[in-house]
């Protein structure tokens, strides 16, 4: 499968989610990142959202609470290429009910090959990084393949070939 390019703007569209016991810390991270954030567009679910919009001064855009959804609409964000970065503090000593949603938004972003953080130390390296202050090209594999590949109509079915449910057969 070959790559393709996708851009990144010097404003990154960012997500930021964090589990109930991890709120505390990415509020705090980033306030410290305040002025750092301010001039990208930031993302985040449910009450981290309202939170953050309070403490940090600045709009965010709200989604739903993970459970509620949150998790799966930053996933679709991510595969529609309106998000370029998640950050995510959650908790891996707490039992999730919603742990398939975490999965999906995981594996979302490493399928478009976007950046993660999940914890203050990788966040610090990103946030920090050279590249966050200009364009990328972000290197993702072209699904254009894997889209319009031939799928066997068919099999599996106990169907023969030419039958149908409908013939009776």
């Amino acid at each position: 499968m070959t790559d393709k390019k996708i851009a990144m703007e010097h404003d990154k569209k960012i997500a930021l989610v964090a589990h109930d016991n991890k709120k505390r810390a990415l509020v705090e991270w980033a306030k410290y990142n305040r002025d750092l954030l301010a001039h990208h567009e930031v993302y985040a679910t449910g009450t981290t959202g309202e939170i953050l919009e309070h403490e940090l001064g600045f709009e965010i855009t709200k989604l739903q609470s993970g459970p509620l959804g949150g998790d799966q609409q930053i996933g679709a964000k991510i595969a529609n290429g309106e998000i370029d970065f998640l950050i995510f503090f959650w908790d891996p000593l707490e039992p999730m009910p919603h742990d398939p949603d975490v999965k999906a938004l995981l594996r979302m972003a490493v399928v478009w090959n976007i950046p993660i953080a999940c914890n203050r130390a990788s966040a610090d390296f990103m946030i920090s990084s050279p590249l966050m202050d200009g364009e990328y090209d972000r290197l993702v594999p072209d699904y254009d393949e894997y889209r319009t590949r031939q799928i066997a109509r068919g099999e599996g079915t106990g169907q023969g070939a030419g039958d149908s449910a409908e013939d009776g057969a």
